[in-house]
């Protein structure tokens, strides 16, 4: 389960990225090589400034080793291209590759905590259509449609699984037809779908051939060592599904320094998470093209253990997490 990005924040971003100057700078990279944008509105941003103003120096410093790295852009209005255009010409700017969530399928989250999505069909292809146009020629990496594929076969009521497996393929064709964006399907996380070759099946109908490959463990606690293993083996997979391709795949590490943990509901604000790995590409895997935050770190799973809803900021968690990092 995944949490929503509100419309109010895209506003506020693309109200401070477009005060920047127009860029002069050659695109950045989109290929491995590339070096990811560090969004300077997020919340944890703002709240180490809060933080510097009332002179608490060690919790600034905390909330800076999540504010200071680069965290995936979460797109869910029925008109992104104002905000993909903002943020990936400051990317740009920069020298540097965003990360961008494409996130409004109908039937969301499977009407869960992350409900919402296009109203129908035609709905979500404009929203795709307007993704695209506001990338354009510039630099991109897109996480497509986090919980989609895994959330059919594991039971989404009121999702038709034909229709989307359409519009999956739809998403992943247009926005792998940029000529400098590389596209991830998601593939849920490696607790999840244990039959490899049942989901190397569904991304299949859902388009996977035209992705440069799968997103894994967005949104989730899963290790390193375990989401490399099951991510070797679902791309193993999906070159036998899918012959004559050769698929990679990213890992969301945001939150996983320390794992998952054992106990009930223990995807939503488990306590004594920790920070992973910060994004990069260079992972030493060659399959493992790189290590992604794509869930913000310190924004809430959901009204659960004492959270705040879903997508909204909670210092407490940001700086247990920030306290709780190995590196």
């Amino acid at each position: 389960m995944l949490t929503p990005r509100k419309s109010l924040y895209a506003g506020a971003l693309l109200a401070a990225l477009l005060t920047v100057t127009p860029a002069t700078a050659a695109p950045a990279p989109s290929g491995p090589a590339a070096t990811f944008w560090v969004d300077p509105n997020t919340q944890a941003a703002r709240q180490a400034a809060t933080y510097r103003a009332q002179h608490r120096w060690k919790d600034a410093a905390l909330i800076d080793r999540i504010a200071r790295r680069a965290q995936a852009i979460w797109l869910n209005g029925s008109n992104p291209a104002p905000t993909v255009r903002a943020v990936t010409l400051a990317a740009t700017r920069a020298h540097r590759t965003p990360v961008l969530v494409a996130y409004h399928i109908p039937h969301r989250d499977c009407g869960l905590h992350s409900s919402g999505g296009a109203g129908d069909a035609a709905a979500y292809r404009a929203y795709i259509d307007s993704f695209a146009a506001g990338i354009g020629p510039r630099a991109a990496y897109v996480v497509v449609e986090p919980d989609a594929v895994a959330s059919l076969l594991a039971g989404c009521p009121g999702a038709n699984a034909r229709e989307r497996h359409a519009l999956l393929t739809y998403a992943v064709t247009r926005l792998a037809a940029l000529p400098r964006t590389r596209v991830y399907l998601d593939a849920g996380n490696a607790s999840w779908i244990q039959d490899v070759w049942y989901l190397a099946s569904a991304l299949k109908s859902a388009g996977v051939a035209k992705a440069d490959g799968v997103a894994l463990n967005v949104s989730n606690y899963r290790t390193n060592k375990e989401t490399s293993a099951y991510g070797r083996r679902l791309v193993d997979v999906l070159g036998k599904v899918v012959p004559g391709s050769h698929p990679h795949f990213v890992m969301d590490t945001s939150r996983n320094g320390n794992g998952p943990w054992q106990g009930t509901d223990a995807w939503c604000n488990p306590p004594g998470r920790a920070l992973g790995t910060p994004p990069t590409t260079r992972t030493g895997d060659a399959l493992l093209d790189a290590y992604l935050w794509v869930k913000r770190p310190g924004e809430s799973d959901g009204a659960c253990r004492g959270g705040p809803g879903a997508g909204q900021w909670w210092a407490a968690k940001g700086l247990e997490l920030a306290r709780n990092a190995k590196g």
